[in-house]
């Protein structure tokens, strides 16, 4: 055995070395076998260090620090720890524990134990592991894990012209390219010489041996050597059934302090110095470093954030000069000077927006609105429209170039998830009974049956189905609010054509409705998403995935499905629905029928896009604020209430494996969230950007933040995540495809149907006899005759000006006396068929410029393709060279060994086969 337990520090120290200068092997099992696994590891060139002596100056370090990554020897690194306590069904757990970690030194592990009378609650055991070169070698074979074998003689990269200026956003070079750039080549333990390997000890990184001892620990079994029981297999199932209550690599050293020992690489003081800090935010991500430390999958999140991020920065800036655009031609807006002049918009009755409560009202009580409006509904929407279009193209094209770089430089090339992801999860095993034959494996494993399968499934989507419906029918219930509440706000006004109509000094009726209604929607939404996450997982688990892959894309797309009706259905409203089923004087649709009340909403006179806009910010601001708070504050307020140790404890207090003890568990899902987040706020700044301009602004500001708290996070808040490998984004990529084809079509319907920009171009170009925009707002009023009105639709006050036997609406019908009056007139047509052409023209333009885009650009760049082509080449030479050599040096010894007579029976066998090789 190789376990060290029980004993105190000093002690252990003068045994090592006592054993070790006297060579005995009456001492204690444990040390014995210790003593010679270290002088037979020694003797195989593995370059470890003999204990150090007591009294001297590192055995005198360790002693008085226990915030160190290595055994007591001081030697051997821990690769990772797992945590137990004692409780009351002690006696099963001590038995699992006892089978698990005798099968741990069977495949080579070393152990040693830490006792609970040296933890700080007194009650903690910590179980170290270390993995020996011998192990290492051997899983790294198995893992195919690809090492250096020759230094790259491929430059980085060209000097770029005025490169000085981004000097100021850079990091040092040691932090940006942690290690050298070599060739690599899947490790084989046949052929070490083949690789570049200076140092044993420090040939695999700590990403990579945590990645082996993980991969020993999820396969180890605690059964017992007699019987063969497969469902008891795994570091999983002892957690999820108590036997340990953690496991988890250490990190390499206090985030705000450097490790003592020059042998740690301190790599989580950079992370924090250089990335996690808010002060950095102007500062590239050290990608290459978060890759080594964290692992592959967590570098590929960080790289798509940042990379995104910087794509925002181009869509922050057209949307600010969209903006800066409504500002400047703020005072040649002529509608909003027609609607705001006594003499014109100040004489237009306009009829009641609602029945009874709603009386008849000016048109240039919204003046202050068709400003607002303006501002964001103006010629350079349509083009911002069609910018976004695009944007959204070269972001995800030049996301898969980004993404084929990092594949090559970080080693994922022909990287197959198959062969991490197809684990079987341990609740799987647990919960199915049943086994047959793999075809494959030949061997006996859990299935489900295709019945049970079935019903669950059904289930499933019965209970999707139920959550969506749940979430519509608060959406109507947000419409209703929304009718009754604006006939609330108009029956404060009590003498309507004397004064402007305003609740308060500057908002309108139709104001404060959208921002309450958006309040209490984002409430709903907020509510609704807190439950639906806990369902969501509910019945992922009770379909029992297979696999971990198949476990989180069956909640990824429950997830999205659901947060996509959740946050995008009351602005879907708005945008598609709102105004558009309105009817006119005499003849209102009713949301419930004519029974109800509730008559449907009008647009005010400027457009809805006003009211869409409102919507989008007050979604979108409140989740990223809740967001923000929850990721930056809930830590901190958990931190003080459990009375977490901070930077001022000592050292020597709490040893590594305690401070990482405290710290929080990073989830197997813990990703998920981030993408989830991150993929949400992406389809708000482009499913419905042409009515908000400075949504990509906002998500920049929010990004910037979101990168620094999430490395703020991983650096000090949670448990060092266990190094895994991921070659893309996954399902979340498919999920931006399918968002970026739909944000064409949305935006084609706003500018179309919820912008009024299409009635003002047809009225400028087809019925404008000046050729402007003057008299537009009467053309786009119809008019209706109030003695026509009936009863139920008039106000309670049947109040209206003796002169005037009119009132108008928003609509293109044929005044009272004509012929067809009040059906639609020839106008209504042309304007419907040229938002058609509108929708069929813009979209058909935007995804021909994707197409062509997404061909002329290629998803490798052509120095990437280089740079693998060369790499295999010099893969095949330098193995044939290597082979060559082989076996050179073995028919040498053939030879020398071989007797005279065979020799001079076959003078030529050796020069024969000389020239073929």
């Amino acid at each position: 055995m190789r376990r060290i337990t029980g004993k105190a520090k000093d002690e252990t120290l003068i045994e090592l070395q006592n054993a070790s200068d006297s060579q005995v092997t009456d001492g204690p099992a444990v040390l014995t076998a210790f003593k010679i696994n270290l002088h037979s590891d020694e003797s195989s060139g593995n370059g470890l260090k003999e204990a150090p002596l007591p009294g001297h100056t590192e055995t005198d370090k360790l002693h008085s620090n226990k915030d160190t990554v290595f055994f007591r020897d001081g030697v051997r690194r821990i690769d990772f720890v797992l945590s137990y306590v004692d409780d009351k069904d002690g006696e099963k757990k001590q038995e699992r524990r006892r089978e698990f970690e005798a099968n741990l030194e069977k495949a080579g592990l070393e152990l040693e134990t830490e006792d609970k009378s040296d933890s700080k609650d007194q009650k903690t055991y910590f179980l170290k592991i270390h993995a020996p070169w011998d192990v290492l070698a051997t899983y790294a074979d198995v893992l195919k894990i690809k090492v250096p074998f020759k230094e790259s003689d491929i430059p980085h990269g060209q000097d770029v012209p005025l490169e000085w200026l981004s000097h100021p956003f850079r990091l040092p070079d040691h932090v940006m390219h942690p290690q050298p750039d070599y060739f690599t080549y899947p490790f084989d333990k046949t052929k070490t010489d083949f690789f570049l390997i200076s140092d044993k000890d420090t040939f695999f990184p700590p990403s990579t041996r945590n990645r082996i001892v993980f991969y020993i620990l999820a396969r180890c079994p605690y059964y017992k050597e007699g019987r063969k029981d497969r469902g008891k297999t795994g570091i999983k199932r002892l957690l999820s059934n108590g036997t340990y209550t953690a496991a988890f690599p250490l990190h390499d050293c206090r985030y705000w302090k450097k490790a003592r020992n020059a042998e740690c690489e301190s790599e989580r003081y950079n992370l924090y110095e250089h990335w996690a800090r808010f002060l950095c935010f102007y500062k590239e991500q050290p990608l290459n470093l978060i890759r080594k430390y964290y692992g592959e999958k967590i570098g590929i999140y960080f790289a798509w954030l940042g990379f995104y991020t910087e794509m925002l920065f181009f869509a922050a800036v057209m949307g600010l000069i969209c903006f800066t655009y409504g500002v400047l031609s703020y005072d040649d807006n002529i509608s909003s000077q027609e609607i705001c002049h006594p003499k014109i918009g100040g004489r237009i009755v306009m009829c009641p927006l609602c029945d009874k409560k709603c009386p008849f009202w000016k048109l240039n009580s919204t003046c202050l609105s068709s400003w607002q409006s303006h501002l964001f509904d103006n010629e350079g929407t349509v083009f911002f429209a069609i910018f976004m279009g695009i944007w959204v193209t070269l972001f995800l094209e030049f996301w898969k170039r980004r993404q084929a770089r990092l594949e090559y430089e970080w080693d994922l090339v022909d990287f197959e998830e198959e062969q991490q992801q197809l684990q079987i999860r341990p609740e799987f095993e647990i919960r199915c009974t049943n086994r047959r034959l793999n075809k494959i494996t030949k061997e006996m494993e859990p299935y489900l049956p295709v019945t049970s399968k079935c019903a669950r499934f059904c289930l499933s989507a019965a209970t999707v189905i139920f959550w969506i419906s749940l979430i519509v029918a608060c959406i109507i219930g947000v419409i209703a609010y929304r009718l009754a509440v604006y006939a609330a706000f108009a029956s404060i006004i009590k003498d309507p054509m004397r004064k402007i109509q305003l609740v308060g000094r500057f908002i309108t009726p139709q104001l404060a409705t959208s921002v309450t209604a958006s309040c209490i929607n984002f409430v709903i939404i907020m509510i609704l998403n807190f439950f639906y996450e806990r369902v969501a997982i509910w019945i992922t688990d009770l379909e029992i995935p297979k696999t971990h892959l198949e476990y989180e894309n069956r909640l990824t797309m429950k997830m999205f499905l659901f947060q996509f009706v959740n946050y995008y259905s009351s602005c879907f409203y708005v945008a598609f629905f709102k105004g558009k089923f309105v009817g006119y004087p005499g003849d209102y649709s009713y949301m419930f029928g004519n029974w109800s009340n509730l008559r449907n909403e009008e647009c005010d006179p400027g457009g809805c896009l006003i009211e869409l806009t409102t919507q989008l910010v007050i979604v979108m601001t409140g989740k990223q604020l809740c967001g923000n708070i929850q990721e930056a504050l809930l830590p901190l307020i958990r931190n003080w209430w459990s009375g977490r140790r901070g930077r001022h404890n000592p050292e020597n207090h709490y040893s590594r494996w305690e401070q990482d003890h405290v710290l929080q568990n990073f989830s197997q899902l813990g990703l998920f969230y981030e993408y989830l987040e991150m993929v949400v706020q992406f389809g708000f700044i482009t499913l419905f950007v042409a009515s908000f301009p400075l949504a990509p602004l906002l998500a920049l500001f929010n990004n910037i933040l979101e990168i620094r708290v999430d490395a703020w996070k991983f650096t000090t808040q949670f448990k060092r995540p266990m190094a895994s490998k991921a070659r893309n984004i996954g399902a979340w990529q498919e999920i931006l495809n399918a968002v970026a084809i739909l944000s064409v079509v949305t935006n084609a319907f706003i500018m179309a149907f919820t912008s009024d920009m299409i009635p003002r171009m047809v009225y400028l170009y087809a019925y404008s006899k000046e050729s402007s925009m003057r008299g537009y707002v009467n053309n786009s009023l119809s008019i209706y005759d109030i003695s026509q009105i009936p009863e139920r639709n008039m106000p309670e006050d049947n109040w209206f000006d003796n002169a005037t036997s009119t009132c108008r609406y928003r609509d293109y019908r044929y005044p009272p006396g004509h012929q067809r009056e009040y059906t639609h007139t020839m106008q209504f047509w042309h304007i419907l068929a040229a938002k058609m052409a509108f929708i069929i023209i813009m979209e058909h333009v935007v995804f021909v410029v994707k197409f062509f885009v997404a061909w002329m650009i290629p998803d490798v760049p052509s120095d990437v393709k280089a740079r693998i082509k060369r790499e295999r080449y010099l893969i095949q030479e330098y193995l044939h060279n290597y082979e060559v050599e082989q076996l050179k040096l073995q028919l040498s010894a053939s030879f020398i060994t071989e007797p005279q007579s065979e020799m001079t029976l076959t003078p030529d066998k050796h020069e024969v086969l000389s020239e073929c090789l």
